[in-house]
């Protein structure tokens, strides 16, 4: 078995995959997986082989729904893929790009992956995790080829506003770089018409799939969002990587798609629930500080004291619950966890790190 300090690849991910979980995860950031006997869906619905760039009744929904020419989506194994894709599509080694902290592991392992020349800014507890477009600015050279964030922001769960949006989006213009955003959780905002920053500019690339915000990870239907040009590119370099997609997954997206109304309604009831529980639970700690963002699946609380590997550990070991270290994110001081999971699964978890939290405390 390999350990995690060989790991190539992703050390967030491994560990995901192999020390996560728990009878009580906190650990999750996307709603719980929906059933599919949930899903009104029949056999005749679905097939499995098609070929071509793009099944046309999944393109035309997402361009619907998002309200973007079918020319400038590309679809993609979730947004992890997509964000390989893209990135593979925008950068070549030696790229010097402009990267959030703290980020997403996968994405910056990814990064450094492809050889780019990574330089980043910071979005501080301080300031409520936003970006400061003048830090971007200063960072920024002729040498500059891409700009990253994500929004809403992974680990924080906080929502750049539309205003610092098209400030980066003019200093890339400027600079002839782009900005790849990952969007994967802005459909927690449960708009009638979902937002995207690609509407922006064609210096806008944007990810982003159906897996947080209504519990659909497995169909694995994800998509990009880029002026033609390039989003041809990435379908001639797919063919590198995944040729052809998985047919009966692609169907099954489309079926979703006709129902994501009904879906979404699920997803908020659960989403505001849990996140009232949540608050009422971190207005009862002193021990922890925490920027509360209104929407998302995710909270990043920083310990007052300490490091919050020992309080992760404890968890796991005694109290049979997992939320994400925070070294994961390049602050070992906090830890992020979901509160997108079971309501009681939320309340048994939330009882348990209070007691960890005692206990450590005490020590």
């Amino acid at each position: 078995m390999t350990c995690a300090s060989e790991v190539i690849g992703s050390s967030y991910m491994h560990w995901a995959k192999t020390s996560s979980s728990a009878k009580f995860n906190l650990a999750t950031s996307g709603l719980g997986n929906l059933k599919l006997r949930e899903l009104d869906v029949s056999l005749d619905d679905l097939e499995i082989t098609d070929g071509g760039y793009g099944y046309q009744p999944l393109m035309q929904a997402i361009a619907t729904r998002y309200r973007v020419n079918t020319e400038s989506i590309v679809t993609a194994a979730g947004t992890t893929f997509a964000n390989h894709l893209a990135m593979v599509a925008l950068i070549k080694p030696g790229d010097e790009i402009l990267f959030e902290q703290p980020a997403y592991e996968p994405m910056l392992a990814l990064a450094h992956y492809l050889g780019a020349q990574v330089k980043r800014f910071s979005r501080t507890f301080e300031n409520g995790f936003r970006p400061v477009p003048e830090e971007i600015e200063y960072l920024t050279s002729s040498n500059t080829r891409l700009i990253v964030l994500t929004n809403l922001h992974n680990p924080s769960g906080v929502l750049i506003d539309d205003s610092t949006i098209t400030q980066i989006g003019e200093i890339a213009r400027r600079a002839g770089a782009r900005v790849l955003v990952d969007e994967v959780y802005i459909e927690t905002l449960f708009e009638e018409s979902p937002r995207t920053a690609f509407h922006l500019g064609n210096e806008f690339v944007v990810t982003s799939s159906l897996t947080k915000a209504f519990g659909l990870s497995g169909l694995r239907c994800g998509w990009i969002f880029a002026e033609p040009e390039l989003a041809r590119r990435m379908w001639l370099l797919n063919d590198l990587f995944a040729a052809t997609p998985v047919h009966a997954g692609e169907r099954l997206s489309v079926v979703a798609m006709r129902q994501l109304g009904k879906i979404a309604d699920r997803a908020k009831q659960l989403l505001d629930r849990n996140r009232h529980i949540l608050n009422e639970f971190l207005d009862t700690r002193e021990d922890l500080e925490v920027i509360r963002p209104e929407f998302g699946t995710v909270m990043f609380p920083r310990l007052r004291r300490g490091m919050s590997d020992e309080l992760c550990q404890l968890l796991r070991e005694k109290y049979e619950t997992s939320v994400v270290p925070g070294r994961f994110f390049e602050m070992p001081a906090h830890f992020r966890m979901g509160m997108a999971g079971d309501t009681d699964v939320l309340q048994a978890g939330l009882e348990r790190l209070g007691k960890a939290l005692d206990e450590t405390g005490r020590g």
